[in-house]
């Protein structure tokens, strides 16, 4: 008969601490509150002080330290550096138990708060959650724990829900919310709506002039730097990225595009650009303006412009990309001439005139020139200017109409699935029947040949329909503009340059072909 002697055990398998061990757990706590208004900050303040007294009143614990997140959100541990670095101590042995106020306080997201559990766990750290009266370490511990975190998990996508609820109704009902802190000429108004700060506003207004001025964003965003102006963030450099967004935001405008972006996961807090998902809202004259609607719609014109020259654009002033040589097609720039002597002077040349063998004809000019053949051509331009509002409108509506495109674009979406489905067929087919590759590999080829001309037929289909809706948008601009201008202009004005002339041709025969945006073309005599 062997004999057995019982070793007993001498490490707790679930502390890891010797069992017969005086030492006292180290202990450490974490509290987090979700918001930084006043009342949840004393509650913070009080969560600390709460648990600090808490731990060091058990004299079978060493208190450690109680870590505190402000103003964090439970569903994702990410961007919690308190919660990151206690789980790291944790880790590192330096904390034996981590108490905390409930399951919803360490996550709300199932996935974060079970991983982490078990991490915790396979180093011997335990975790005691006071609401719910679970011990991790306890056999019936993780089951619990499991069924806490799914309801707290569930609770949060009830909030997330509520608050989206919440927010589309606002947006329904036209209200408008603006983030102020980094919002450029605009506070939140006693009526809660936005209202203007004038001083910030000068910048908005100064940005919108540069750039009809010819301007590029980084010039602006160099000038306001030059000048002192702050951001919106209070830093002294400006950056070409926050000028396109001031002078593509309809805000500026008296008008607001809501849910613009939207959430997609309530876990992660993913933001995606509103592509069609979710439902947009556009409200018009939702506060007051500081940018004149059709000096914003100009400008959206320009960008536009600027984006089809591509490299080609030179912000030089007024004229730039916008006077061509009728020769070559080049464009017009600035040279100075003389630079070294007493007849210095700047003359308007064409870019190309000494490129390669040929050598254009076409004239240099002075911007005295430009200017008096500009309010000549424009006073012509006026000469019939009933006519040209009512042809303004004809085009507006023939523009307007898209269902010859619409209904080629439908048509050709349609024969792209009927391709597409024959392709699906044609592959299933031969990895189910043996077949002739060779003959197989011709039809794939024919299919996958047709489906590339119908995509390249859509995208033509979609920029046609693209460009029209730019040019219906032209028009309509124009005459609204053209309708106010004076029936004879006495001097040149930079403004009225800038809202009607698209292009200036430079003829050999020294004369100015001015082409305005409502199609008309005036030509004059230098």
């Amino acid at each position: 008969m062997p004999k057995v002697t019982i070793i007993p055990s001498t490490i707790n398998q679930k502390t890891r601490m010797p069992k017969l061990s005086k030492a006292k757990r180290r202990v450490a706590a974490y509290a987090r509150v979700s918001t930084d208004s006043d009342e949840q900050f004393t509650s913070f303040e009080a969560q600390v002080d709460y648990y600090t007294k808490f731990i060091m009143a058990n004299p079978d614990w060493e208190f450690v330290k109680v870590y505190a997140d402000e103003g964090i959100t439970g569903t994702n541990t990410k961007n919690r550096v308190q919660f990151n670095k206690m789980v790291d101590d944790a880790l590192n042995g330096k904390i034996d138990l981590i108490v905390t106020k409930s399951v919803s306080r360490f996550a709300r997201n199932t996935v974060d708060s079970l991983t982490t559990i078990r991490k915790l766990k396979d180093k011997g750290v335990e975790c005691f959650f006071q609401k719910e009266n679970i011990y991790t370490f306890d056999s019936k511990g993780e089951l619990l724990l499991t069924i806490m975190a799914s309801l707290a998990q569930e609770e949060s996508r009830s909030i997330s829900e509520n608050v989206t609820w919440g927010t589309r109704k606002s947006f329904s009902d036209g209200k408008v919310h603006l983030a102020y802190k980094h919002f450029l000429g605009y506070r939140k108004g006693p009526d809660g709506r936005p209202e203007i700060v004038e001083e910030e506003a000068v910048i908005v207004r100064a940005i919108y002039r540069m750039f009809l001025e010819g301007c590029s964003y980084s010039q602006i965003a160099d000038e306001l730097t030059a000048r002192g102006f702050k951001t919106t963030r209070g830093k002294d450099k400006w950056n070409l990225s926050t000028i396109r967004s001031i002078l593509k935001n309809e805000k500026y405008k008296g008008d607001a595009i809501l849910q613009k972006t939207f959430t997609t996961d309530f876990l992660t807090h993913k933001h995606k650009i509103n592509e069609g998902e979710v439902p947009q809202y556009y409200v018009e004259n939702s506060h007051a303006a500081i940018i004149d609607p059709e000096e914003w719609d100009l400008v959206q014109l320009e960008i536009k412009r600027r984006e089809d020259l591509g490299k080609t654009y030179s912000a030089k002033g007024p004229f730039a990309c916008k006077i061509v040589c009728g020769e070559c097609g080049g464009f017009y720039g600035l040279k100075v001439l003389h630079s070294t002597d007493p007849y210095k002077n700047s003359k308007y040349i064409c870019n190309g005139k000494y490129k390669g063998d040929h050598v254009c004809e076409t004239p240099s000019l002075t911007e005295d020139q430009i200017k008096a053949a500009f309010v000549k051509a424009f006073n012509r331009l006026n000469e019939n200017k009933d006519s040209i509002l009512e042809d303004c409108e004809m085009m507006y509506r023939l523009l307007d109409n898209t269902e010859e495109i619409d209904r080629a674009i439908a048509e050709t979406n349609d024969e792209i699935e009927v391709v597409t489905g024959l392709t699906s067929n044609l592959i299933k087919e031969n990895s189910a029947t043996a077949q002739d590759q060779v003959e197989y590999k011709k039809k794939y080829d024919r299919l996958c040949a047709r489906y590339n001309r119908l995509l390249d037929k859509l995208s033509d289909l979609t920029k046609e329909k693209e460009r029209k809706a730019a040019q219906k948008g032209s028009f309509r601009l124009f005459a609204e503009i053209y309708r106010r201008q004076p029936e004879v202009l006495d001097e040149w004005d930079e403004k009225v340059w800038t809202l009607t002339v698209d292009r200036v041709v430079v003829n050999k025969d020294r004369t100015l072909t001015f082409a305005f945006y409502s199609n008309q073309k005036i030509t004059v005599e230098i």
